[in-house]
């Protein structure tokens, strides 16, 4: 082949694969935002920001809601960007971390990002909604003692039986000084059986509708425990307003809840700002629990 073949053959396959790009056949990987603290230079101004992948634009597709509010480009809702939200302002970042996330919703690209950066490990119990590499129980993993940094375990606690046994098994996993975010819907201040049969999308039942009394049973457990919420949140709790702009479901007893939470529980990771063009409402819908294995403490 000459030269010159050789050049217009691949000045037609960039062209090719540019058009396949622009007609959205070719996707681009996703580029998540780097492992660290936010500060108010990266927030926008105006207008909606994924903290995830960094997209901005003038709405998430779906309502105030922390199973809705979807980015466009990398999928996350309102749960997705609190819990890495959290990660990012509490986590301090090494290289070396060992990460264990449970039923990640988040597809490769985020995987892959999360695999670049530290030592992350993927798993899920029952996988009607997931494929991980583990197919890991909770309340009895096959994990060593001490074995991970960081344990991020969202929407998974409300689907076990047996909340204590799972609790013992993530402090059990921790390395002293390690770390658990756990997320869970937050449906009413204290935590109780549903009244009624009550499963989720993948059909899987709920065994726990939890409440802020959470904390405690943590706390019980031998882990130093609070409350991740919005600055939106904790000034509602510490003035006991509960007027509430966004319309509330009869499902959420959001009065109860603000009444429910002690404010020295609390600590804040989303400012106004944030919140605000992350979609981070209504408040109350966004909180994560921030557990940590004390050091000295060995696994049990």
């Amino acid at each position: 082949m000459s030269y010159a073949a050789a050049a217009r053959n691949l000045t037609l396959h960039y062209l090719r694969k540019t058009s396949e790009i622009a007609r959205g056949r070719l996707r681009r990987p996703i580029r998540y935002r780097p492992w660290r603290p936010l500060t108010n230079r990266d927030v926008p101004k105006r207008g909606c920001w994924c903290l995830l992948c960094g997209w901005r634009g003038e709405q998430f597709e779906g309502g105030l809601h922390s199973e809705s509010a979807k980015c466009p480009r990398c999928g996350a809702v309102g749960r997705d960007r609190f819990l890495y939200l959290c990660m990012v302002q509490r986590v301090p970042y090494r290289r070396g971390l060992r990460v264990l996330e449970t039923s990640p919703r988040l597809g490769d690209d985020y995987r892959q990002a999360m695999r670049r950066r530290v030592d992350y490990l993927a798993s899920d119990y029952d996988e009607r909604a997931h494929r991980t590499e583990l197919k890991l129980d909770l309340t009895r993993m096959e994990l060593a003692d001490g074995s991970l940094d960081l344990a991020m375990t969202a929407h998974v606690l409300e689907h076990i039986p047996d909340t204590d046994a799972a609790l013992r098994e993530l402090h059990r996993v921790l390395r002293p000084g390690g770390r658990a975010l756990i997320q869970v819907p937050l449906v009413q201040p204290a935590t109780a059986p549903p009244v009624e049969p009550e499963f989720h999308e993948d059909n899987t039942p709920v065994f726990w509708r939890f409440g802020f009394d959470l904390t405690e049973r943590l706390r019980d457990h031998g882990f130093t425990a609070t409350v991740l919420v919005t600055q939106d949140f904790r000034r509602r709790v510490l003035s006991l307003d509960t007027d509430w702009p966004e319309g509330i479901s009869g499902e959420f007893d959001a009065i109860g809840m603000v009444k429910a939470a002690d404010p020295a529980d609390l600590t804040v990771v989303a400012s106004d700002e944030v919140a605000e063009r992350s979609w981070l409402r209504p408040s109350f819908m966004h909180a994560a629990w921030e557990c940590v294995k004390p050091v000295g403490v060995e696994g049990q």
